[in-house]
């Protein structure tokens, strides 16, 4: 008996996900014990699915069907390797819904996804975000690169050469001042939350602006909207928005910039455009995308075995190299095999051999902060949509205390400070309102109305103004007569083109001995919760006399979600993170 039969199927969107509690590490070597038997008597024949990145997937696949060839076999147990070119949003949305990550952007898994044995993304960023978004077992430093494309600025040649390319070097924050300009470069990008190279090119794009000014977020949230008015959810998408005639009418009416991968721009240039793209590599350098080869747990160990074998002797060796420069890839080193054409501009590969990372190492997510990554997607999540939001504050005595990571600061100024940055990401196409809340804060209510909810375009500076004069009182806080007020106000001027929610802030528990119970108010929000009409409702603790139970158990009937913090100073982080959800419907 030979081995199982190998094919690689192609259209497959989503091909799997993680189904038990984490990434395994792969590195070279430790793995001898498992050699490949070549012997036609095998006692038995196993599976291996292995859903790949779609543009490296013949490369895994021509390398699988040779070891299949040669005899794929662990233990006397014929392979048969299933390679599935996937696309990886699908796959991660699989993995998330399987771990109980939240991921914003990518929203729901397609009900007919698979899971596969091993998954290599087009980049561990992926794996980066399952982490933070609440899959704590992976670890992103885990899955080792296969193989890697540099993330570039693709810009049409007539530009390009305006600005220098391909003999001059240029940097991340010069192309910041061409998109913040009095007539800028039109740029755009492929959704970032769903798009790995999207995500790159933010990220630079962002830490280039916050570094350039004093207005580090002005010139932040100048550029996201810049990038937003030209952005896609598919690369095909974007490239489709590039000049298609030569003219300088149509060059500059066209995409003048977007943040891709080398292999796209190679790709799209082989197709003879009327204008080809200029592939720019900016300084410093933006996260490449790195593929890295990440064998899930939970499989049998037979098939862990194959998967590691499978790396050892068809991922890692020279002959592989060869296999990615016809498709545009380089090795995971850096240098690239025998056939590739770099771009114009392109650096030169690493001098020498193979290196630790081509041999079975690391991959480029261990010089990521998980932080930058998160504060990019959700400020992006933030600043390029709209939604309908009433934001409501504690200003309970309470809220006085000061608050030592915060430079002496209390806890008011700190909520406030947070608002008035999350204001000034959100766009004139959303509409917002404010209230404060405590006990008998306005009469016998509790909460005082400060202005009605309505679009930006004309409440900016009346909220501006309202969270200036914001002041803590000397009363309790009476949580539950206010939720329940406020998610009354929003539905009952409900509107169905937005995603009409409420903001609470707050650093106590509800101790309001005049006001509703907690059992009252959970089943008034039944009663009146109304599916046609979802009301999303974010509700974030600060300080350590929160109560988690009493917060979740509002946000499990309303839907949206609560998030408690003990350190004041992170609500910045959480209240970006909580919008960005929210809008994309977790």
């Amino acid at each position: 008996m030979s081995a199982g039969r190998h094919r690689m199927r192609t259209n497959i969107h989503a091909a799997g996900a993680a189904a038990a509690v984490g990434v395994l590490v792969v590195t070279a070597g430790g793995y001898f014990g498992y050699q490949q038997l070549a012997s036609p008597d095998c006692s038995g024949k196993i599976e291996l699915s292995v859903a790949v990145a779609t543009e490296l997937a013949p490369a895994v696949d021509a390398a699988a069907t040779e070891w299949e060839e040669k005899g794929a076999a662990v233990g006397g147990t014929c392979i048969d390797v299933n390679v599935s070119a996937s696309d990886p949003v699908e796959v991660a949305a699989t993995v998330a819904a399987k771990h109980g990550a939240i991921l914003a952007g990518v929203g729901q898994a397609p009900g007919t996804a698979v899971s596969p044995d091993v998954w290599v993304p087009d980049s561990s960023t992926w794996l980066l975000r399952l982490k933070t978004g609440g899959a704590t077992a992976f670890d992103p430093g885990n899955g080792a690169s296969i193989a890697r494309s540099p993330v570039v600025v693709a810009m049409p040649e007539p530009i390009a050469s305006r600005l220098g390319w391909p003999q001059k070097e240029l940097t991340w924050a010069q192309l910041v001042g061409q998109v913040n300009n009095s007539k800028p470069l039109k740029a755009g990008i492929v959704n970032p939350t769903r798009d790995a190279a999207g995500l790159s090119g933010l990220l630079s794009l962002t830490t280039a602006a916050a570094a350039a000014s004093k207005d580090a977020q002005r010139d932040t949230v100048g550029a996201l909207r810049a990038l937003s008015t030209g952005s896609s959810n598919l690369r095909q998408d974007l490239l489709a928005k590039f000049p298609t005639a030569a003219d300088p009418t149509t060059v500059a009416r066209s995409l003048g910039a977007a943040a891709l991968s080398e292999e796209d721009v190679i790709s799209y240039n082989s197709k003879k455009p009327a204008v080809p793209l200029a592939a720019l590599y900016l300084q410093p350098a933006a996260m490449p995308l790195d593929y890295p080869y990440a064998v899930l747990p939970g499989i049998e160990p037979a098939k862990a075995s194959a998967a590691r074998v499978l790396f050892e002797e068809g991922l890692t060796t020279a002959s592989f190299r060869d296999r990615l420069a016809p498709l545009s890839l380089r090795a995971p080193d850096g240098n690239w095999g025998a056939g590739f054409s770099a771009p114009p501009g392109a650096p030169s590969p690493e001098a020498g051999g193979a290196s630790a990372q081509q041999a079975g190492g690391g991959n480029a997510a261990g010089d990521l902060d998980p932080q930058a990554v998160d504060r990019a997607v959700t400020s992006w999540s933030v600043a390029t949509a709209s939604g309908r939001m009433l934001c409501v504050i504690d200003v309970s005595g309470s809220m006085k205390e000061k608050v030592a990571s915060a430079n002496g600061a209390t806890r008011q100024q700190v909520t406030i400070d947070a608002a008035r940055r999350g204001l000034n990401l959100f766009d004139d196409r959303w509409e917002i309102g404010l209230w404060e809340f405590s006990t008998t804060l306005d009469g016998p209510r509790d909460y005082r109305k400060l202005v009605d909810i309505g679009p930006l375009t004309t409440r900016r500076a009346p909220l501006e103004q309202a969270l200036a004069r914001m002041q803590s009182s000397n009363g309790d806080t009476g949580l539950f007569d206010t939720v329940l007020a406020a998610y009354k106000a929003v539905q009952n001027d409900w509107d169905p083109g937005q995603v009409n929610s409420f903001v609470l802030f707050t650093d106590g528990k509800n101790d309001d001995d005049n006001g509703i119970s907690q059992q009252q108010l959970l089943a008034e929000l039944e009663r009146i919760k109304d599916p046609e009409r979802p009301v999303q409702v974010v509700l974030i603790g600060i300080g350590r006399d929160v109560s988690k139970a009493e917060l979740k158990s509002i946000t499990d009937i309303t839907g949206g979600g609560s998030f408690v913090t003990e350190d004041p100073t992170g609500i910045s982080t959480i209240f970006l993170k909580a919008i960005a959800l929210r809008k994309t419907g977790a």
